[in-house]
């Protein structure tokens, strides 16, 4: 099995999305259906987030048997997720995670990155699932990726390959969370449309939905050439509230980038996978994680 395929026998997981302003839980079985669905928000619990999302998993797990947990968060983080450093989750810094988890509900867990657990579930359930080797991307309030090559999962030095949002695409331009310059999220994220517009992504002019669709066809133009993939699926807020221009400007900056006879034909699409996609992501973490 590749790393995008499900199993027939994979066990009922509980699969937990960790994002920047919510946290949803439910359990999921390996045909991709979703049961005992439930969140919460961050913001409810800036204290003590962990607790709450314990106290989420308990609930949720109440509802039926499940045999391990995946987690789909957003990083950095160390191999594995044993600690996570979200750049959008400020109070977590080398956070423990998975071994917290573990400890409190008596399971198997396995973390990888919220928009690398999305490539997966593009692959196995998505728009992809025809696909060897393509690029899963979210532009949303931050910009994230996963790449899968060869039917496999990039994960790179440490488990954090796909980071396509710290692509540089303006040269010393607006600072990113990361700390560099002219990074795609700092340029092309709903944070950065907001704090360079003055405006929320969803009343943003003409200009800036056409700047922020061209520099993510740069991006995805620029990475295709290098790593030898013609499809590339974007999920997330931004990208999908802008609508068909977005994909229509998006994909002709990719083209006008990627030249090379084994690029030239790369295509920007939709994500198939709506909101369930960080959900079923997160289950594919876990049962990646024990095949």
């Amino acid at each position: 099995m590749t790393d995008v395929g499900v199993a027939r026998n994979a066990p009922p997981c509980l699969a937990l999305d960790i994002g920047a302003t919510k946290v949803e839980a439910a359990i999921v079985d390996a045909d991709g259906t979703l049961r005992a669905r439930a969140r919460i928000n961050d913001a409810d619990h800036h204290d003590d987030l962990i607790t709450a999302i314990v106290a989420l998993s308990r609930r949720v797990m109440a509802e039926g048997p499940v045999e391990v947990v995946g987690v789909g968060c957003a990083g950095p983080m160390s191999r594995g997720g044993e600690e996570v450093s979200p750049l959008n989750i400020a109070e977590w810094r080398a956070f423990p995670l998975r071994r917290t988890l573990r400890e409190a509900l008596g399971l198997e867990v396995y973390v990888d990155g919220d928009a690398r657990a999305l490539a997966l579930a593009e692959g196995a359930y998505g728009a992809a699932r025809n696909e060897t080797s393509y690029l899963s991307m979210v532009v949303s309030t931050g910009v994230g990726g996963g790449l899968v090559i060869d039917g496999e999962l990039l994960d790179g030095d440490s488990g954090n390959a796909g980071h396509i949002g710290h692509l540089n695409v303006v040269p010393n331009g607006n600072l990113c969370s990361c700390g560099a310059l002219g990074c795609l999220e700092a340029e092309a994220s709903g944070w950065a449309i907001e704090s360079l517009t003055g405006r929320s992504p969803a009343d943003a002019d003409a200009a800036t939905r056409v700047r922020t669709a061209d520099l993510v066809g740069r991006a995805v133009g620029t990475l295709a050439s290098v790593l030898d993939f013609s499809r590339c699926y974007i999920a997330g807020s931004v990208a999908l509230g802008f609508g068909d221009e977005f994909f229509d400007v998006a994909n002709k900056s990719a083209r006008a980038m990627a030249r090379l006879p084994y690029s030239e034909h790369l295509e920007i699409s939709r994500s198939e996978l709506g909101t369930e996609g960080p959900l079923l992501g997160a289950a594919l973490v876990a049962w990646r994680g024990r095949s």
